[in-house]
């Protein structure tokens, strides 16, 4: 399923975009936790759920059944190093 949904947005660049996009907005979130600033981390975690359902079903059923793949080491493994690849095309 994980390599799936890096194939689909890695093979659309306005999906590519989009995830690029999520990546920046969960870096100001997390600066904006740490500044005790809700409501930004409020607007930015709506704005990235929106987003999030542009990139398609399989990605939501992805982030919704992470928690289970974070209880295995080898699903979990390979999550890991499928989103490091999407992340590698945001950094290009």
């Amino acid at each position: 399923m994980t390599r799936k949904v890096v194939t689909i947005i890695s093979g659309d660049k306005a999906k590519t975009q989009t995830y690029c996009d999520m990546q920046k907005f969960a870096l100001r979130i997390e600066e904006a936790h740490k500044k005790k600033d809700g409501k930004t981390v409020n607007e930015l975690s709506q704005k990235i759920e929106i987003l999030e359902k542009t990139l398609g079903p399989e990605y939501l059923a992805l982030i919704d059944g992470y928690q289970d793949i974070a209880r295995d080491d080898q699903l979990g493994a390979e999550f890991m190093s499928a989103t490091a690849a999407l992340y590698k095309l945001c950094t290009k």
